[in-house]
């Protein structure tokens, strides 16, 4: 079910509430505390984009492969453009690009159960959909609008990504491969040379070779495979 709201201090924090069940997706119009990945502050001009959050019953896994949650969600929004024509790529670990732009920022929370199994999970996503102009600090930022060259129906961006969200939760549950697959596929950049920086302002170039398990980014150096954890590593777009 839908909930709309025209103001909430962020949807996910709202989507914790535990009247709301799985399937439910709780939609703001503005959000006074949206936050996005790495701390960042999440903000939208009203009537543009779409910002919400999915509740997704999440017993079924284990605390360890939650990254598996997250793998589901970005490829349900990359099926949800692909409606569109657009050709998105799940850029590492947790935005949507096309080309090289940013179309969606995802954060994903957690809570757990018992026996070292999650229990619930809540998807924030901010869509940019129909907003044209952004600030001029966000680096390289996108739009449905701008990429499509019109304006698209929120509502109906809303419910078919509830569409594909929907099939590929059913998917993870199921265990199929082909979840597994087709996340590796979409990985942004994947057998390209990109350039990276570590947390010290080191810089260096790698191939991306894919993404491990537990959420881990396997770069190729030219002499070895090395694995990083979330913050261990950053893109130099």
């Amino acid at each position: 079910m839908f909930y709309f709201f025209d103001e909430l201090t962020s949807t996910i924090d709202e989507a914790r509430d535990e009247r709301y069940v799985h399937g439910d997706v709780v939609v703001a119009e503005r959000q006074t505390a949206g936050r996005g990945q790495r701390g960042k502050k999440w903000s939208s001009p009203e009537g543009k984009n779409l910002m919400f959050s999915a509740v997704m019953d999440s017993s079924f896994l284990r605390v360890g492969e939650q990254f598996l949650l997250l793998q589901t969600v970005a490829l349900a929004l990359v099926d949800t453009f692909a409606l569109w024509g657009l050709d998105a790529r799940i850029k590492w670990t947790n935005d949507i690009y096309i080309g090289d732009r940013k179309i969606v920022g995802v954060l994903i929370d957690h809570s757990a159960g018992e026996g070292g199994m999650l229990r619930r999970s809540g998807a924030g996503i901010g869509i940019n959909v129909n907003q044209r102009e952004f600030d001029p600090s966000l680096p390289n930022p996108t739009s449905m609008a701008l990429e499509l060259g019109r304006e698209v129906d929120r509502r109906e961006v809303l419910e078919r990504f509830y569409e594909c969200l929907m099939t590929r939760l059913g998917e993870l549950r199921a265990g199929s491969q082909q979840l597994l697959n087709d996340y590796h596929a979409r990985i942004y950049r994947l057998g390209v040379p990109a350039s990276f920086e570590l947390p010290d302002g080191k810089r260096f170039t790698a191939t991306i070779r894919g993404v491990g398990p537990g959420g881990e980014l396997l770069l190729d150096n030219g002499r070895d495979t090395k694995s990083y954890l979330y913050r261990e590593v950053s893109f130099i777009i």
